[in-house]
């Protein structure tokens, strides 16, 4: 079934090359854990958000024209924001996108009820659902669906649908895709019976020409859908009634860039995530090298720049908040880096904590709650 794996201890790469639809994203790799060591399975399973301290961070990298060897793994303590190595998890090429299953067992994307993995790919412009079986491994895809449409302006990154995420909404009832070369949301359906997409109707919501989408940030609340647009640096906010069968499926409230007004280099906007507040959202910027904030209107889900802070290194393709909620862990790719930012319950502003560690290419970071 699988194109490429790799055989470890305790654990096997599989990298998302499904032969029969040649179903490769180009920056897509998983890892399912079979038989972990008791450090990756301390407490059983992952803890709700908030209720830990001391957290185990999976490092994704690329490994490709780098010193990488793979998954690095540290320990991170939310109440002084230290990062304690603690070896490499696995040695797999180009590990770029980890997740942790809600059982703690397994490195995966998910549906909310953990059974279904997700796939966005990037280069056939198709997503996909597969089901999680009890060893962790996946079974034959249940849904396979590829993006199509009218593209965008920009030739060299619009010339075809590129699906660059999917996930589901808070009520697992439907799933988001961000196509890059389309400039659209696309909607389905989720069955979580069947692990089947069907598409909603209206089937897609249009963004701006030359936008460019690459990941959503989707309000706990369900209301708000926040879509960070790469090409064009800009995040677009829509209301969402997604778990309202009968209404419409996404308004747009508002468009507002992720730059300063005076920059005018070269960025490509690359990650986006709510503090678990509600209060505050985060925005990556590659080429300005910085995190862009904004605070949240309640009754309106619009936003308003906040501020921009230097992530201490060049490239932060990615960034994640500790589920505490205390502190940013940003990723500097070419720098070879990861920076550790306090955070401001209160206003959501960011301040180096002083915390930063040598990881070599870091693109991604995932959280592991520990007892």
């Amino acid at each position: 079934m699988w194109g490429t794996m790799f055989r470890a201890p305790f654990l096997f790469r599989a990298a998302l090359h499904y032969s029969p639809m040649k179903m490769m994203r180009r920056i897509f790799a998983i890892l399912l854990l079979i038989a972990p060591p008791a450090y990756l399975l301390a407490g059983g399973s992952a803890a709700k958000p908030g209720a830990a301290s001391k957290y185990l961070v999976f490092v994704g990298t690329y490994t490709a024209k780098t010193e990488s060897k793979g998954i690095y793994t540290y320990e991170f303590d939310a109440n002084s924001g230290k990062l304690a190595p603690k070896g490499i998890a696995a040695e797999t090429p180009d590990p770029s996108w980890v997740a942790v299953h809600p059982s703690g067992k397994y490195d995966l994307s998910f549906d909310k009820t953990g059974k279904y993995l997700f796939v966005a790919n990037y280069s056939s412009g198709t997503v996909a659902v597969f089901p999680i079986l009890a060893d962790g491994r996946l079974g034959e895809h249940t849904a396979l669906v590829k993006d199509q449409g009218a593209t965008g302006p920009n030739k060299e990154r619009q010339e075809a649908p590129h699906a660059h995420w999917i996930g589901v909404t808070p009520g697992n009832l439907f799933a988001f895709v961000a196509d890059l070369g389309l400039d659209e949301v696309l909607m389905y359906r989720f069955d979580a019976n069947k692990g089947s997409l069907v598409p909603h109707e209206p089937a897609f919501a249009t963004l701006e020409a030359g936008a460019g989408p690459r990941h959503i940030a989707i309000h706990s609340n369900g209301r708000f859908v926040y879509v960070l647009n790469e090409l064009k640096s800009t995040v677009t906010v829509f209301s969402s009634a997604a778990e309202k069968k009968n209404q419409p499926y996404l308004v747009l409230k508002q468009q507002i860039s992720a730059l300063p007004k005076n920059f005018s280099g070269r960025n490509d906007a690359a990650e986006i995530a709510l503090h678990p507040s509600g209060k505050f959202l985060y925005a990556s910027n590659r080429g300005h090298d910085s995190i862009a904030i904004f605070s949240i209107d309640p009754a309106m889900g619009t936003l308003t720049l906040a501020a921009h802070v230097p992530t201490g290194g060049k490239e932060p393709r990615h960034f994640a908040i500790d589920p505490s909620g205390k502190y940013l862990l940003a990723e500097n790719q070419l720098s070879n880096s990861v920076v550790v930012f306090k955070i401001d319950r209160a206003t959501g502003r960011l301040t180096p904590s002083g915390e930063v560690v040598e990881v070599p290419s870091p693109v991604n970071i995932a959280f592991l709650p520990q007892e």
